[in-house]
């Protein structure tokens, strides 16, 4: 089960795993292993995730989302238990940025004593800056 928090959770059986062998260089025994992990998850056939997370999922431009389908290519280590937990922490972390909710601004007003300190500031720096003009004796 992947949990993203207190009342959000997702069952595995909703991810679809598939394992492949991985790219690069390896040993003797890279070539009859299959190491790499890829996940799949169709997150608007999801029933247990909700529907601000989805809409997160659609705002977001990540390389990791087709359409609907989120998928993920873990490859990193040699071992398929650890590229298979690898995918489901970044899977965690994409869908933790998706549901994501920003502040919403609210817009305030200065008060009255603010708005008159800063015009009294403001005429204590005029009178200092005109006091620094020529001095005239008359």
């Amino acid at each position: 089960m992947l949990l993203l928090s207190g009342r959000v959770h997702i069952p595995l059986n909703e991810l679809q795993f598939s394992t492949q062998r991985a790219q690069g260089a390896g040993g003797q025994h890279v070539n009859t292993t299959d190491s790499s992990v890829l996940l799949k998850f169709d997150f608007e056939a999801s029933p247990s995730l909700p529907e601000h997370y989805k809409e997160g999922l659609r705002r977001l431009s990540s390389h990791l989302i087709h359409g609907n389908l989120i998928v993920i290519k873990a490859q990193e280590y040699r071992s398929q238990h650890m590229n298979k937990d690898a995918a489901i922490e970044r899977l965690k972390a994409l869908l933790e940025q998706a549901g994501h909710r920003p502040k919403v601004r609210r817009a305030t007003k200065p008060t009255k004593a603010s708005q008159e300190r800063r015009i009294q500031s403001k005429k204590g720096r005029a009178q200092v800056k005109s006091g620094r003009g020529k001095v005239r004796f008359d």
